[in-house]
């Protein structure tokens, strides 16, 4: 990249918020009171972000009558629920591709059950109000390479006769540039129905409220500092208080989980988004993004990109990184290097909105897991359960994941607990340094391969024979 390009595109971050677009919306409410005291409940969830909202709130809706209490260290939505880009997939394994890779002989099942999950995520935006700008839109994922634009139509080819297709079409340059004007256009797959775009931070704001309303107690601001045994239920401790209860469900994510042997199975990757100003009609119209569809390029190092509802545009991804020994820190949600990055990139991509200003950029951590979906499973005879590792795709399956803990917190034999995507963990991360060295020398490879159309070397060639990977 040109030093004289470089300061052209840096120029439009001068303005830029350090600071999560979605979090700063005026609609945030106030959050509830951290617990102080004891608290007794048939359910305990712990976290604050998607997964634990829809375990409490399903939870209610399955049993009214069942007492539930939900903590959340910091205030609902402010981790990776409220910083994503708002895309709603009904994809349960990080995509058709990583889920037919994995789960051959399931995979129509998994396809169903991710449909369905979606339109019950589309019934509960109705059932409960939530004001979250939910746009059933679909997704386009675009070629840049010609010979990803070959890749999409070989792959669209296999799904097709797998008769794993429906929805989806196969768009060629012309036609996928009549979606959205951009001159790296060279095809795309067009996921008509298994995508809504909606606004994060308003969608968890919303499902807090539900909850509330449902007679949840929810304690913002009220880390659960350990867990254990007490009686035939279970306690946990937290700076203020203790709350025994029956059963947990954990939904911490990124943060060690409070079953020390769950933690080795995801490590915490940032990723890093910019939001412009409200584009004006012309501007619009200079791109043709007429549909709203959510778009994510084909690359290894991929980007997504939205419309919000007053027009903006987020342009997110590419960078992922992991911080020697999993560190999850504030300082990491600001990396001005990887923003100028995706200036110039955005640039590429859309040079005929040169002289649009971001108004905002900012950085989460994401948990990763070696398969990239998420994984289940259950602790202390079967009264804790716990969902972690979806990878970047949980605005969605976070909800297919609160009735699988749900599920296994009953001890229900159904369709969700006996798919083998539940039965089975991944591979664990190794201890450091072999972690970090592992993940350097993947995402070199990636990068890699990105520049040398799209041929992988001999350690991705390995990893994938191993079932192992690291994505955002």
């Amino acid at each position: 990249m040109a030093p004289s390009a470089m300061n052209r595109w840096t120029k439009s971050l001068s303005d830029a918020r350090p600071v999560p677009y979605w979090l700063e919306d005026p609609g945030k409410p106030h959050p509830e009171p951290a617990l102080t005291g004891a608290e007794t409940c048939d359910l305990l969830v712990v976290g604050g972000g998607y997964s634990g909202l829809w375990t409490a709130l399903n939870a209610k809706e399955r049993d009214p009558g069942r007492d539930v209490v939900l903590l959340e260290g910091r205030e609902v939505g402010w981790a990776a629920s409220g910083r994503n880009g708002g895309f709603c997939a009904a994809s349960l394994t990080h995509g058709l591709a990583n889920g037919l890779a994995r789960w051959p002989d399931e995979i129509h099942r998994l396809e169903e059950l991710g449909a369905r999950n979606l339109d019950e995520i589309e019934a509960a935006v109705a059932r409960h109000s939530l004001d979250c700008d939910f746009e059933r839109t679909g997704e386009i994922d675009v070629a840049t390479e010609t010979y990803q634009a070959w890749e999409l139509r070989d792959w669209y080819d296999e799904i097709a006769r797998k008769g794993l297709a429906d929805g989806i079409e196969f768009l060629d340059a012309d036609a996928v540039r009549d979606q959205v004007a951009s001159p790296t256009f060279e095809a795309g797959l067009h996921d008509r129905r298994g995508v809504a775009m909606l606004h994060p931070a308003k969608l968890a704001w919303g499902l807090k409220r539900a909850c509330l309303n449902l007679g949840v107690r929810v304690y913002e601001h009220t880390p659960a500092l350990n867990l254990k045994a007490y009686g035939t239920g279970m306690a946990v401790r937290t700076p203020y208080g203790q709350v025994r209860t029956r059963q947990v469900a954990l939904g911490t994510n990124i943060f060690p989980s409070l079953v020390r042997r769950v933690r080795a199975y995801t490590v915490p990757v940032y990723d890093y988004a910019l939001m412009t100003e409200p584009l004006t009609a012309g501007q619009l119209a200079s791109i043709g993004w007429k549909n709203r569809q959510g778009l994510g390029d084909s690359a290894n190092q991929f980007h997504y990109f939205r419309l919000s509802a007053d027009n903006r545009i987020l342009w997110g991804g590419y960078d992922a990184v992991y911080q020697y020994g999993g560190r999850v820190r504030a300082e990491y949600d600001d990396r001005p290097e990887t923003y100028a990055k995706l200036a110039g990139h955005f640039f590429t991509c859309f040079p005929q909105l040169e002289g649009v200003r971001f108004t905002h950029a900012w950085g989460g951590a994401i948990d990763t897991c070696s398969r990239f979906s998420a994984f289940f499973g259950t602790a202390h005879q079967g009264r804790v359960a716990y969902a972690a590792g979806y990878t970047g795709l949980g605005v969605g399956a976070t909800r297919f994941g609160a009735d699988v803990m749900l599920d296994l917190l009953a001890g229900e034999r159904t369709e969700r607990t006996e798919l083998e995507m539940v039965r089975r963990k991944p591979l664990p991360f190794p201890p450091e340094p072999f972690a970090w060295t592992g993940i350097a020398l993947t995402k070199w490879s990636l990068a890699r391969a990105d520049s040398h159309a799209g041929r992988r070397n001999l350690w991705l060639k390995a990893m994938d024979r191993l079932g192992l990977g690291f994505d955002s």
